[in-house]
């Protein structure tokens, strides 16, 4: 198994994958839709996506959007989406896509990842735990929907 950063060479790939992300948080398929995001995102380096592949099959992807903390004056990333395929699970490739993503915050000199996932998402919850990340619990988030 080989995880990488993506390039414009894996947008069918990862789009794919994107698609089932999207329809396990009760979205519809829409893989041209994915094709367009994953795409710009790519083009745009908006985001920074990294992919396991398990020759030839793609199995998950995690990726990260870029973001700053005012107080410490460093780099953050939000890790907004981590996918892995439902018959690659629990062969640790959820871990290893966490571990090339730390690899990557440390590398460009950030203070922190944070991320958000379902109340219901029990697996992920144990995952992330498992892999230093911590609940908050001095601050609450919230969101405006526009």
């Amino acid at each position: 198994m080989e995880i990488y950063q993506a390039s414009i060479e894996d947008l069918d790939g990862v789009s794919n994958l994107f698609n089932l992300y999207r329809m396990f948080y009760q979205q519809p398929s829409d893989l041209e839709g994915a094709k367009t995001y994953i795409k710009k995102r790519i083009e745009s380096k908006e985001s920074v996506i990294f992919v396991a592949v398990d020759n030839p099959k793609y199995v998950g992807f995690t990726q990260l959007y870029p973001t700053f903390s005012s107080i410490s004056m460093k780099r953050a990333w939000i890790l907004n989406d981590l996918y892995v395929d439902t018959q690659a699970r629990k062969q640790g490739v959820g871990e290893l896509l966490l571990q090339k993503a730390k690899d990557y915050a440390t590398e460009t000199g950030a203070k922190s990842i944070s991320l958000s996932t379902a109340l219901d998402n029990l697996s992920a919850q144990r995952l992330y735990e498992k892999n230093g990340f911590m609940k908050d619990i001095q601050f609450h988030h919230y969101e405006l929907s526009l």
